[in-house]
């Protein structure tokens, strides 16, 4: 997620760049999804804990949405609140912006999301977690793209920016510590319920949250096709592991 933002700052990429990117990680995720987690999920066969964690996954994401969504639009009309007069210059210097603490929040609780999904990954096991890791590494250097520019755009400068997606991307560590600790000895019908969950988050992260970005881009037959490269690459390399 550093390494993004310091890309962003230093040369910001085009927006079919970052649409290709946000498609390649969205077949990755899709792909540790399809061929690690739900085997293991159905191998257990269990339907009712199934149910339950793929539910409360689904709830959890949309509640979250819709949390990230109003903190949001409370921030874009204090910006609008804020805004010079007509006629008038603003006087603040980059440095001086204000932060913009909707989007930093709703990024802040995206990525402790990441670091559970990461701590379910592990605990389903080694293989599943690093397949997962990679995975999730694509899809923060595209949110560190995303902020960084974000916060350029609002008049911070280049270390300012990338301070602060640097001090965001701890709250991954602080989710997978949670994840970690807490799904250390689960196994049964717990480990099936957190499977389940993080099963469903991170098809919502896929579905509506990668390829809805993704596709603000026109769609080209190049841009479908990273989706597809990237499922195959973490097939076979599942298979090959």
């Amino acid at each position: 997620m550093i390494a993004g933002a310091a890309l962003a700052v230093w040369r910001a990429p085009g927006p079919k760049l970052r649409s290709a990117i946000l498609h390649f990680a969205a077949g990755v995720i899709f792909s540790v999804v399809a061929v690690e987690l739900l085997p293991d999920i159905v191998q257990h066969h269990a339907p009712y804990e199934v149910a339950l964690g793929f539910g409360l996954g689904v709830a959890t994401m949309l509640g979250l949405r819709y949390f990230t969504q109003r903190l949001e639009k409370k921030e874009e009309l204090g910006d609008a609140g804020n805004e010079p007069a007509a006629g008038t210059r603003a006087t603040a210097l980059p440095g001086a912006a204000s932060l913009p603490w909707g989007l930093l929040v709703a990024i802040g609780i995206d990525i402790l999301i990441d670091g559970l999904l990461l701590g379910i990954g592990f605990a389903a096991g080694a293989k599943e977690g690093t397949l997962l890791a990679i995975a999730l590494t694509i899809e923060l250097l595209s949110l560190g793209l995303a902020t960084a520019i974000e916060l350029r755009q609002d008049g911070h400068g280049k270390g300012r920016a990338v301070a602060i997606v640097a001090g965001t991307s701890l709250m991954l560590l602080v989710g997978a510590g949670i994840g970690t600790t807490v799904l250390r000895g689960a196994t049964g019908n717990m480990l099936e319920i957190v499977l389940s969950f993080g099963l469903a988050a991170l098809l919502f992260l896929v579905t509506e949250e990668l390829l809805t970005e993704a596709h603000e881009e026109t769609e080209t037959p190049l841009l479908t096709l990273a989706f597809f490269v990237g499922f195959l690459l973490f097939l076979i390399l599942g298979m090959v592991a």
